[in-house]
């Protein structure tokens, strides 16, 4: 009996090891990283969208400079204000780039987990264990 339930308890009350058991713990440990896992997907989001805003307004700051310099009358050396500026971009976008493929390798995860958690659960309400895991 105790090695059939999910939530199976030797006389000792201590937890009996099983495929019911680890699957149990397996899904209580995903219901517990989901909503952190969740939010920092949502924090990447928001910092990837600001990191193009602000890439944006870099290139629109570096290309007034250069009209402003060609403007001027009196010679105003920009070129290193420019230069800064495009070295920022490069930076910013550097940086977006990383976020970019943690946020992919983040999504996989979770997509991965979920795949796993619903077949172990498939098997669980089928009764059927893979060859080699301890059955009940």
């Amino acid at each position: 009996m105790a090695a059939a339930s999910s939530a199976a308890v030797s006389g000792a009350g201590t937890p009996v090891a099983g495929p019911a058991g680890r699957d149990l713990f397996a899904e209580g440990l995903l219901e517990f990283l989901r909503p952190a896992v969740q939010q920092l997907d949502s924090h990447v989001h928001a910092v990837r969208e600001s990191q193009v805003e602000l890439r944006e307004q870099i290139d629109n700051l570096a290309s007034e400079l250069c009209r402003i310099n060609e403007d001027q009358k009196v010679a105003l050396d920009l070129d290193p204000y420019v230069k800064k500026l495009l070295n920022a971009r490069r930076r910013v976008v550097l940086v977006n780039n990383i976020l970019q493929n943690a946020q992919e390798r983040l999504r996989r995860l979770n997509h991965s987990v979920a795949k796993e958690t619903a077949r172990r659960r498939a098997m669980l309400d089928s009764g059927v264990y893979p060859p080699g895991s301890p059955s009940k």
